[in-house]
């Protein structure tokens, strides 16, 4: 692996199952697990973290078309639901390999409806319901209801599910999610009266499924928390213990003494107090390192703190190693993950540089190639810049 010292991130798939088990251990007996691994598995590679947990999931969810057929083509077994709205020009492929559509509107059924029977298939459809995000989704009343009784006439087309979204299930105060909860039951009664009752109803989210919030309906939906990140940096996880998934790796190319009172990096943002021992880092906001780390953030090396002084170029930064003296050139840091005693986490990172933990999840560059793990041995390797799996398909 020497090819990949400059940057690699060893993704634990023994951490993704680990992580997924820690959810069906905490939701009722019974409940349908579905595993989101939408954004490319939120950059931990979606072949791979599907290929992990489809022996324990219930279903497969992406966020667009093209996800779902890449699973398909790369043999994910499982159902695929893809939870955004679908193009009208992407019905063709979705009825052909029976993926399922998310749907809130009768013109939507109606040319998916079409599509089916043209192909003569059935296509298999999920209603979202808008219970307060005000994203997509139909209303959660009796009109509404009345619509998707005709939806669920029409032809080569089943109603499989019924389905919303919290978008506050990660608070302290649960009475948001509670709400949106008790709507979507409200609608699923209303529906029942029309004579529609889909298989599979579904509202729990990351932070439902840990809180158990929405969790008595069919199935719930586990995304961020199996890679190993909570679903908001000061979320009570109430006894559910993940593991981190991705490390990532760099190494040190260059270290020298610098003087007091020398600068260090683009606009001289650093100004050494003393004498100090700087090390270069090949690694920057090209391979998705947060630019606002300057002058805050920390590596580790030799499971030491290595802060960051100046500021974070595109493809390297420095960091003070005054402290650590047997680091060299050559050797290996951690920029996301354990190293010794310490640990690195989505979370920290988050917080450091003011952004969203699960956008720097989504954010790693494709620079980066994936090495993947099981049992502590690389079963497979996504290198991006050549676009080639490698051992997973033999």
């Amino acid at each position: 692996m020497d090819r990949y010292k400059r940057a690699k991130a060893l993704v634990d798939l023994d951490a993704v199952v680990h992580n997924i088990k820690a959810i069906r251990d905490n939701v009722p007996k019974g409940v349908k697990l579905t595993g989101v691994v939408k954004a490319d598995a939120y950059g931990h590679g979606d072949v791979p973290v599907a290929l992990a947990l489809q022996e324990y999931v219930d279903f497969i969810a992406v966020a667009t078309t093209a996800e779902a057929l890449n699973l398909y083509y790369h043999n994910i077994y499982k159902p695929i639901l893809i939870l955004g709205p679908v193009p009208e020009f992407d019905y063709g492929d979705i009825v052909k390999h029976e993926v399922r559509a998310t749907i809130f509107t009768m013109e939507q059924a109606r040319a998916i409806s079409k599509e089916a029977v043209a192909q003569n298939r059935k296509a298999y459809v999920h209603i979202a319901v808008d219970t307060g995000m005000n994203r997509i989704g139909c209303r959660y009343d009796e009109e509404a209801a009345k619509e998707v009784k005709e939806i669920s006439k029409l032809e080569g087309l089943e109603v499989e599910g019924v389905f919303s979204h919290m978008y506050k299930a990660d608070a302290p105060d649960r009475d948001c999610a509670l709400k949106q909860f008790e709507r979507l039951e409200k609608f699923i009664e209303l529906l029942k009266k029309e004579g529609v009752e889909p298989k599979i109803r579904h509202i729990s989210n990351s932070a439902g499924s840990v809180r158990n919030i929405g969790s008595s309906l069919d199935m719930v939906r586990a995304g961020i928390v199996l890679y190993g990140i909570k679903p908001d940096n000061d979320m009570d996880m109430e006894g559910v213990e993940l593991k981190q998934v991705m490390t990532i790796k760099s190494m040190i190319t260059h270290i020298k003494e610098v003087d007091k009172g020398e600068t260090i990096g683009y606009g001289a943002t650093y100004t050494l107090p003393e004498k100090k021992k700087i090390a270069t880092i090949s690694f920057g906001y090209g391979d998705g390192y947060p630019r606002t780390l300057s002058n805050k953030g920390y590596i580790l090396v030799h499971g030491k703190k290595a802060p960051i002084t100046g500021r974070v170029c595109m493809d390297q930064f420095m960091v003070d190693v005054s402290d650590i003296p047997d680091a060299k050139i050559g050797d290996e840091v951690t920029i996301l993950g354990k190293d010794g005693d310490e640990l690195i986490t989505a979370e920290l990172l988050g917080d450091l540089s003011m952004r969203f933990s699960y956008e720097l999840s989504c954010d790693w560059s494709k620079r980066i190639p994936r090495i993947y793990l099981r049992d502590g041995k690389v079963v497979g390797v996504k290198d991006y810049t050549i676009n080639l799996y490698q051992d997973f398909l033999k």
